[in-house]
């Protein structure tokens, strides 16, 4: 084992870290308040190849390992929660779905635009009966000739209403079950029939619209469909997993922020004649927070590294993904308190931090699913 990064790894991070501190810090809760979609930091951290991190350069990507990838999204979510889900999204799940299952033609029409950043990518799984329960989703996908027929609706669909690639997860047969599901690739602004109904007003997350969707008799060329027939929720199992290891990394990224903020208040604020950090109870309190952030990222990069390796990685990612939706949430409100009053008010960072870290615990795998999935990998082995 070497806990050491290297060279590249660390150019990585500090490149990141300094765009985020110059760029994304200043305004974050500016998009915390407006809760609109950053068009202009999107096209900086695509100049600077943010946006395609894990992929290869033969497809427009930046050639990063998965270590790589996990410390530049780190970094992007210490600056901002939604700037990490918008990438985590694109990337994670949009960006592999074609790169793991896409023919080549796919991978040079559809993932290379969204690896230099030109085009937004979205992953439309979940519906509103069918959130964790994704075979008991409505929306269907009928074979007429050269075209899939599709109908239904899709419900909070990070980057839903400004993506320009969209990758739709439908059933082709419906007594089949999970072997019925397929996964096709949506051209909003070409395929007509696709319609964004609207976007949640989030507890957080700013910034990354969560859009519903809807889909009338929706016509797409038969090329669209991607794999095979019945292979989507392998596919979308397979992926989910993967982008397991990148929540863990936002989780880690907001706590990290969560962290820093409460060191500096510690060190600033006086009472009773000294620095409050001085105070024993304060310390233990810092002390726990960065003991479970240190955790979280050896974690994450436990994950990364099975990944890396063409290893089995399906309980080290679940296990990453869960403790560091805990270890974020936890830490958020552990800076609030430090706060004191001050720490419940939005002038200072950290309530926004502990909304954001929230969400880590819902998506992408529940903390409930995932250790379910952790328990049957345990009993497996």
């Amino acid at each position: 084992m070497d806990f050491a990064l290297t060279t590249e790894q660390r150019q990585i991070r500090d490149m990141v870290a300094e765009f985020v501190d110059e760029e994304i810090v200043p305004r974050a809760a500016e998009i915390d308040e407006t809760d609109e979609f950053p068009h202009d930091l999107i096209d900086e951290m695509a100049d600077l190849g943010l946006m395609g991190m894990p992929f290869p350069e033969e497809y427009g990507g930046a050639g990063l390992d998965y270590h790589s990838y996990a410390i530049g999204l780190e970094e992007i979510s210490r600056g901002s929660g939604g700037l990490g889900t918008i990438v985590a999204a694109h990337t994670s799940l949009a960006g592999n779905m074609l790169y793991e299952f896409g023919s080549e033609a796919q991978k040079t029409e559809y993932l290379e635009p969204l690896n230099i950043g030109t085009d937004i990518g979205a992953f439309a799984l979940s519906e509103a009966g069918a959130g964790s329960d994704v075979p008991a989703m409505e929306t269907v996908a009928k074979r007429e000739g050269d075209e899939y027929v599709v109908d239904g609706s899709k419900l909070w669909i990070s980057n839903g209403s400004v993506a320009d690639t969209v990758t739709l997860f439908a059933k082709t047969d419906e007594e089949a079950g999970n072997r019925g599901i397929s996964s096709f690739v949506v051209r909003p602004d070409e395929d007509d029939g696709f319609h964004v109904e609207g976007t949640e007003h989030k507890l957080g997350d700013k910034g990354c619209p969560t859009a519903e969707l809807r889909f009338d008799e929706m016509r797409l060329p038969a090329d669209r469909l991607i794999g095979e027939e019945g292979r989507g929720f392998v596919q979308a199992l397979k992926t989910l997993n993967g982008g397991r290891i990148t929540i863990a990394a936002r989780g880690v990224g907001i706590a990290r922020a969560a962290l820093d903020e409460a060191k500096r208040y510690a060190n600033d604020r006086e009472q009773f004649g000294q620095p409050i950090g001085e105070f024993q109870s304060i310390k233990h309190k810092l002390a726990d927070m960065d003991t479970k952030v240190q955790a979280a990222k050896l974690l994450m990069h436990k994950a990364a590294d099975r990944k890396i390796r063409g290893e089995s990685y399906i309980k080290e990612a679940a296990q990453a993904k869960l403790y560091s939706s805990e270890v974020s949430r936890e830490v958020a409100n552990e800076a609030i308190q430090i706060h004191g009053g001050y720490g419940y008010t939005k002038d200072f960072p950290v309530e926004r931090f502990y909304r954001d870290a929230k969400l880590n615990e819902i998506y992408e795998g529940t903390s409930e699913i995932l250790r379910n999935t952790i328990g049957d990998q345990v009993l497996d082995s």
